[in-house]
């Protein structure tokens, strides 16, 4: 019943705020006025991928994922303490979605748990999201944190990497010379074009993963979590995580990252301190349970920003 009202209170708040957006035909990627000031990747050439093709192939790749942790009795239950923190985090995350992308507001949103030692977490395009219980686990996350990883994948589904990602590898299988003669860069509304490229296997660029860290801080702090957060995770990424775990693998940490970070802090505070209705000296100290850790890391970076991140 509790999970019930859940959803239900979720689904009204999105569809309300999402309302003014669509009435007013805005364009799929938007941004606010106020808040984090972000470089944004909008290459055309995600657009040779329907959207609706690639929501639907995430769509099939989650239910895989879902079915395959219910078969393995690995999937937590809609009234475990886990599931029920983070979807109530979601509630107060998602309604803030619409402000970068309005179709979010139309989007089936989902948050499951999985119960497995990998540190990891996604979210597909279309709103459908999985945490793995070893994230939470390994790394002892408070709420801040947690929503500081949960806004950081919405993030990446908000901007369309995905999309981006599977245009470019059907580019590099067609030619990129076939692809604009054939289509200007339009529609292909080819069914197979996503699925050659798995969403789940997709990896993002150092741009499009710094896109994500600060799109996903920003609405973390509209919706009232410390966006101080974003900064003892990512340490806590770099301290506490091998070098091959699945998560530090395709979401690389160290001090470069945490600069970025730390040179936007300043346009998202005021946005949890207006959250939380209350001047900016008056902001509690940050909590951030980081006991026995030291500093990030070095993170030699990429060579190319645009790239997919190599594992």
């Amino acid at each position: 019943m509790r999970q019930t009202c859940l959803r239900a209170a979720l689904a009204a708040t999105i569809f309300a705020l999402a309302l003014p957006a669509m009435a007013q035909g805005v364009a799929v990627v938007a941004a606010p006025d106020d808040g984090v000031r972000v470089e944004r990747n909008d290459s055309r050439v995600r657009m040779i991928v329907p959207m609706e093709v690639i929501d639907q192939q995430a769509a099939r790749e989650y239910e895989q994922v879902r079915q395959e942790a219910i078969a393995k009795k690995t999937l937590l239950g809609d009234d475990h303490p886990q599931v029920q923190r983070l979807r109530e985090i979601g509630v107060r995350l998602l309604p803030q979605t619409v402000l970068w992308n309005p179709r979010a507001g139309r989007w089936p949103w989902e948050i499951n748990v999985i119960r497995s030692k990998q540190v990891n977490a996604f979210c597909m395009p279309g709103g459908k999201m999985a945490v793995y219980t070893g994230l939470l686990d390994d790394l002892k996350l408070t709420d801040d944190e947690v929503a500081m990883v949960m806004g950081h994948e919405i993030a990446h589904a908000l901007e369309e990497h995905a999309r981006q990602r599977a245009a470019q590898a059907e580019i590099s299988n067609l030619g990129a010379n076939v692809v604009s003669q054939l289509t200007g860069f339009g529609n292909l509304g080819n069914m197979d074009i996503a699925t050659r490229a798995k969403v789940l296997s997709l990896r993002f660029s150092r741009r499009e993963e710094t896109e994500a860290d600060l799109i996903g801080m920003d609405i973390a702090a509209r919706a009232g979590y410390d966006p101080r957060a974003a900064i003892t995770l990512w340490r806590k990424m770099g301290t506490v995580l091998q070098a091959g775990d699945e998560f530090t693998s395709t979401h690389p940490s160290g001090r470069s990252r945490i600069a970025v970070l730390e040179a936007h802090m300043n346009e998202v505070l005021p946005l949890y301190a207006q959250a939380m209705s209350m001047p900016m000296d008056k902001l509690p100290m940050h909590q951030p349970n980081m006991a026995n850790l030291g500093g990030a890391p070095v993170d030699a970076g990429d060579e190319d920003q645009r790239s997919p991140l190599k594992k």
